[in-house]
């Protein structure tokens, strides 16, 4: 089976990338970079599927970052997302790929929603408006997806992970998502003799986070099998407030500094946990621990800090 990975060079795509790698070797893998490739250009992604012929398409591709990157480029955060999105799903279904796996977010869901989230709560209410472009961008390609099983049966299914991170994360202040954030801001403030660390935010806001190698594995599970539904959450199961998160990371990281609160900043959506039980009952579980998963990040951090662009240290 040929499987393209599209953005196999970033955090997902690479993990995903390792876990196929490993436990599917049979595969053939195939990957572009975004040099090679511009999935924003219709043509170019159908020309270089209709090349490659895969039977399997994985879009790990996204225009992605924090609040702040959401808030400064609304219009590429909603225009590309929904280029790469629309040219990969709809060069796949003109060639007859039958099988694509979609990578999205839980902020598709409602700012005020009920808690645990549901997919069923998809469309029910307001988004949070810090990362409403990203949003409506990748609601578009569940929708998308959905439609092309209701009208040509394929195995197309949306995968919807709560916040990842792991290796390859990134880790630039001005993009980068909360946990990356904190760990370059801690591991700095240690480097500069315990200096205090501002944090956007009261802290209260609780967040549920997931290691990328759980969701590799989530992707893995969907790849070996055709699921019977067409969006599912992938979570780690528990959530917590970003104070403790914070407080976690400052352990982790050996910081002994003051943590100062900014709470002029934008917390977001006040809660995000989601359920997986649609996942888990099929037989998908996490597997690793929060502690565990931050300690692993945080060590690939300082191997890394000299070699990769994305982690501009002052």
């Amino acid at each position: 089976m040929k499987v393209y990975i599209a953005g196999h060079r970033g955090m997902v795509g690479s993990a995903i990338w390792r876990k196929i790698e490993k436990s599917a070797p049979a595969f053939e893998l195939i990957g572009q970079s975004s040099r090679q490739l511009d999935l924003r250009n219709q043509q170019a992604v159908k020309d270089f599927l209709s090349a490659e012929k895969p039977d399997v398409v994985i879009d790990a591709a996204a225009r992605v970052g924090g609040i702040l990157a959401n808030n400064n480029f609304p219009y590429q955060f909603l225009l590309e997302n929904m280029q790469i999105q629309n040219n990969l799903i709809a060069a796949a279904v003109d060639l007859k790929i039958k099988k694509f796996i979609f990578l999205g977010s839980s902020c598709i869901y409602p700012k005020l929603a009920p808690q645990p989230l549901l997919e069923s709560h998809l469309l029910t209410g307001p988004l949070e408006e810090s990362n409403e472009w990203y949003a409506i961008a990748k609601i578009s390609g569940v929708k998308l997806i959905e439609a092309v099983r209701k009208q040509m049966g394929y195995d197309y299914v949306s995968l919807m992970p709560t916040n990842l991170y792991g290796p390859h994360d990134n880790f630039d202040l001005q993009t980068s998502h909360v946990l990356p954030a904190m760990i370059r801001k801690f591991h700095e403030a240690k480097e500069n003799n315990h200096a205090p660390v501002e944090l956007w935010g009261s802290g209260n806001p609780m967040r549920e986070f997931l290691h990328v190698d759980d969701l590799a594995q989530a992707v893995n599970f969907a790849l070996s099998q055709a699921l019977p539904e067409s969006l599912y959450n992938v979570g780690s199961g528990s959530d917590l407030s970003i104070k403790i998160l914070a407080q976690t990371i400052q352990k982790i990281v050996g910081h002994q500094g003051v943590i100062n609160w900014d709470d002029s900043k934008p917390d977001g959506t006040p809660r995000k946990w989601m359920d997986s039980s649609l996942l888990r009952d099929l037989g998908w579980e996490p597997q690793v621990d929060l502690e565990f998963g931050i300690a692993n990040t945080y060590e690939w951090f300082k191997d890394n800090i000299t070699n990769i662009k994305e982690v501009k240290l002052s």
